[in-house]
């Protein structure tokens, strides 16, 4: 199927012109209720999941019975989980092929996806392999030779697989475009549209996640969704309930630093994550911090895969309790024990906004969000007030009142 040129239903807009979720849209409130075969629930139970959350309620059993769907997710909800546990259930264990494509924008969260799908499927007998750039492409033929189930990748990696003719599309049943709106900006979107113009079977479901749904993503899901399920959420209720946010109103951007290391010595932190908007930005922060004694490491999209790979271990593993970075760790990386988001730097991009605080309150858990505000910063922290219908408040000055 030529996913692009095929015609496909609009979804349904409000005279508002927000998009509206489905009607008939049925919820289930256990996963014994949603009849999976029961080796992908003991993969379930074994992960140690006990109930779904709202995104896996409403998701999983569409994506299970092979519908296309649209899906607006917040961070931290569980939406791995939700695309691996339905799109597992269209899988033969017995074809030693690619059945499931997901399309991610990091390497990072391809392995972390590839660790969740590898886990769920652990008795089901289904396989995943995450293929992304910085790696040896002769690990990926031979991965594909052998034969794996669910194929997890970024967009330039997966289109040159493609067009080598080694990812063979045959027994494809479900293709995953998870974070949506980062995936379809500059960045990506040509790949991305190349990638479908490749084709797939046309019996292959499409499925899309994203926090927000701004107009690209709409645009490619009218081109590719035939007739979805939608699940949405207003802008309002995407920010997350668990995260207490506050700001330090600073007159000069140089005396930020100062800031935060004040911050920084007055919290006991389990693990942090301090965001900065550039590479170069990151770099000096992490130099400056370490050069007095602060144990810290940086990342950035621009560092070698494995050196990325590296830090990144460390950082789970809680060797390295506190990292400083780019936005390249705002969508989708699950650390548990993350408990403090600090924005040295607001995002540049609204939405990275939501993304970058929920890393402080993964499921449910609390967290606490810290932004550090100069010049036209105060502006746009109100814009996001006002977006999002939160509060975010003035750091108290006895930093013992926040419970971290």
């Amino acid at each position: 199927m030529d996913v692009v040129s095929e015609v496909v239903s609009v979804p349904v807009k409000a005279e508002d012109g927000a998009l509206e979720p489905s009607p008939d849209l049925k919820i289930y409130d256990s996963f014994e209720s949603m009849d999976l075969p029961e080796k992908i629930l003991r993969g379930i139970f074994s992960y140690g999941y006990e109930r779904p959350s709202d995104i896996q309620t409403k998701a999983i059993i569409p994506i299970k019975n092979g519908r296309d769907v649209l899906a607006q997710a917040r961070s931290g909800t569980g939406k791995t989980a939700t695309f691996c546990i339905g799109s597992m259930c269209r899988v033969n264990p017995a074809i030693k092929k690619m059945q499931v494509l997901v399309l991610v924008n990091t390497r990072e969260l391809a392995q972390q996806i590839k660790s969740v799908a590898s886990s769920l499927g652990e008795y089901s007998g289904i396989t995943a392999y995450a293929a992304c750039g910085g790696t040896p492409l002769r690990e990926d033929l031979k991965a594909l030779e052998k034969g794996v189930h669910i194929v997890i990748g970024t967009p330039g990696r997966i289109y040159d697989l493609m067009s080598r003719r080694v990812l063979d599309r045959a027994a494809m049943r479900v293709l995953i475009l998870d974070e949506a709106d980062q995936m379809l900006e500059d960045r990506f979107k040509d790949q991305i549209l190349c990638i479908l113009e490749l084709g797939f079977p046309k019996e292959c479901q499409v499925a899309l996640f994203s926090a927000t749904m701004p107009d690209t993503v709409l645009s490619v899901a009218n081109q590719i969704l035939q007739n979805p399920v939608r699940i949405l959420v207003p802008p309002e209720e995407v920010t997350l309930d668990g995260i207490k946010q506050y700001y330090v109103d600073i007159p000069k951007e140089e005396w930020k630093y100062e800031a935060l290391c004040d911050i920084y010595k007055q919290l006991t932190i389990n693990q942090a994550l301090i965001y900065c908007n550039k590479r170069q930005k990151a770099e000096w922060l992490a130099e400056k911090m370490s050069a007095e004694g602060f144990p810290l490491s940086f990342i950035h999209g621009e560092m070698e895969p494995e050196e990325r790979q590296r830090r990144m271990a460390e950082f789970r593993s809680g060797t390295v309790r506190v990292m400083i970075s780019t936005d390249l760790l705002a969508r989708g990386i699950d650390i548990q024990q993350i408990s403090l988001v600090i924005n040295y730097e607001l995002p540049n991009q609204r939405e990275n906004y939501i993304h970058r605080i929920g890393r402080s309150g993964r499921f449910g858990r609390k967290g606490v969000a810290i932004n550090l505000i100069s010049g036209d910063e105060s502006r746009l922290l109100k814009e996001l007030e006002v977006h999002y219908g939160t509060t975010i408040t003035v750091l108290p000055d006895d930093l013992a009142k926040i419970t971290l």
